[in-house]
């Protein structure tokens, strides 16, 4: 049974930098995408950002290139660099990954706190 792992997630101040991680437990045999959702306190899940098999991504458009997406097919991991952190984007962060048949795995979120 495949698990999505997250790390990285913590508390930082404004205008600081993390990079989340998220790994598949086991074996995923094909990806066809990656990513991240948020959600922020009171609010719907939102995405993120995804990273599809050919490499091409999307943000949402509260990012405004603050945040970089990649992914390790390989490895099953995918990754979100967060630079220019801003107390709005506290939130829990979960990633998924899109694999056989559509089927998305999730994670469990891991919790971002940005805040002085």
């Amino acid at each position: 049974q495949v698990q999505l792992v997250e790390s990285g997630g913590g508390l930082v101040q404004p205008g600081g930098s993390l990079r989340l991680s998220c790994a598949a437990s086991g074996r995923i045999s094909s990806i066809y995408g990656m990513g991240w959702y948020r959600q922020c306190p009171g609010k719907q899940r939102e995405l993120v950002g995804g990273i599809n098999s050919g490499g091409s991504t999307n943000y949402g458009g509260f990012v405004k290139g603050r945040f970089s997406i990649s992914g390790d097919n390989a490895k099953n991991t995918v990754y979100l660099q967060m630079n220019s952190l801003k107390p709005e984007d506290t939130a829990v962060y979960y990633c998924y990954i899109v694999g056989p048949g559509g089927y998305v795995y999730w994670g469990q979120g891991t919790q971002v706190t940005v805040s002085s």
